[in-house]
């Protein structure tokens, strides 16, 4: 485990911009989608009917009361505690933005929204390196003891580990935020080590995001959890009616208790499936591929060589991945599947069996 400062050639390398809906964009939109993190066949009839039925109330501007009220019950939290964002992508502008800081961390590799946002609100970003040789778990004294700013993901993406909660509470400090983005803890069974709605943490603030388990990519939105103080520093730093309407009539809905029960349906799913696809993906060791364990997110990254060759040869056989190299911490070698049904794994498999022979790792296998 390493920091590092962000001025140097080699973190420049990265593009903190690229996300998996490249891979599905234009040419690749006939292509079968394992690069983005959204649970496929959503959002379900019900949600989109609720959603739909919001469109009569277009005319007024956006009321966020009734679905800011259901979020912080869902958490147990007072509504000064809750912030409804345009997903969790607009909070890490807002909080980039509207908090003081001097020494911002974020934890990598993971999601890179975060850093892009410092980065463009004139921070200068030391980065903690995780590395695969410890399986890419944290380390809370790989911090730096002076970082008024640490940011994290639980489960991480694009890594899919799931950190204990106390060992992220360990980096709770007074005098510093300690960010935890929670987007994927929904799809967590239980959610075991969320840190949603603590109180008792200084610091503390947590992001969720509807996108994941509902498949709302196209609505945008999600929510912070902090102290009232930070809340309304965020607030204050969000434009007039940031939220849509149908995006809160999202928001609500999602807090229901049918939407918590099918959501934990869904996360029991997501573990079966996942632990089909990594047993598949456990058939090519011999071939040079290993996989990230335990994974606990719905997603797997995944090593390899040829890496860039074999994403290539998948997209010509019909299925998009995402490439791991824009990640800090990773390399051309990695890349990250999302999970899918059992059907949808078999064909890809098949595929990346077929992919990795063409990029000359080795002979045909007998799968």
């Amino acid at each position: 485990m390493r920091t590092e400062r962000t001025e140097g050639p080699e973190n420049r390398a990265h593009d903190l911009r690229h996300h998996g809906d490249a891979e599905v964009r234009d040419d690749g939109s006939a292509l079968v989608d394992l690069a983005v993190n959204v649970r496929a066949d959503t959002p379900p009839t019900w949600l989109r009917d609720r959603i739909a039925e919001s469109l009569t109330g277009l005319a007024a501007y956006p009321d966020g009361r009734a679905a800011r009220a259901a979020v912080a019950a869902r958490h147990g939290l007072p509504v000064e505690h809750v912030l409804l964002t345009a997903g969790a992508a607009e909070a890490f502008v807002l909080l980039a933005r509207a908090l003081k800081v001097r020494k911002p961390v974020v934890v990598h590799p993971q999601f890179t929204e975060p850093e892009a946002a410092l980065r463009d609100a004139g921070h200068t970003v030391d980065r903690v390196l995780l590395r695969p040789e410890d399986g890419f778990r944290l380390a809370p004294s790989a911090v730096p003891e002076d970082a008024d700013l640490v940011v994290i993901g639980n489960p991480t993406n694009p890594t899919s580990v799931l950190h204990p909660a106390a060992s992220i509470v360990e980096l709770a400090r007074p005098g510093r935020t300690l960010v935890v983005d929670e987007a994927f803890m929904d799809a967590v069974p239980g959610e075991r080590e969320a840190l949603a709605g603590r109180t008792e943490v200084p610091g503390l603030v947590v992001l969720r995001s509807l996108t994941k388990t509902w498949g709302l990519a196209g609505l945008r939105i999600g929510y912070v959890l902090a102290s009232p103080e930070v809340i309304s520093a965020l607030e204050r730093a969000q434009p007039l009616w940031p939220v849509s309407t149908p995006a809160l009539a999202a928001a609500e809905a999602c807090m229901s208790p049918r939407a918590l029960t099918e959501a934990a349906e869904a996360a029991h799913r997501v573990t079966a499936d996942r632990a089909h696809l990594v047993a598949g993906l456990k058939e090519f060791a011999p071939d040079g591929l290993s996989v990230t364990e335990p994974a606990e997110g719905p997603f797997v990254l995944v090593r390899l060589p040829r890496a860039t060759a074999v994403r290539h040869h998948l997209r010509t056989l019909g299925y998009a991945v995402r490439r791991g190299d824009t990640f800090p911490g990773l390399g051309e070698d990695w890349l990250r599947l999302a999970v899918r049904d059992r059907t949808t794994v078999n064909g890809f498999l098949q595929a990346l069996d077929r992919a990795m022979t063409l990029a000359g790792h080795g002979g045909e296998s007998t799968r």
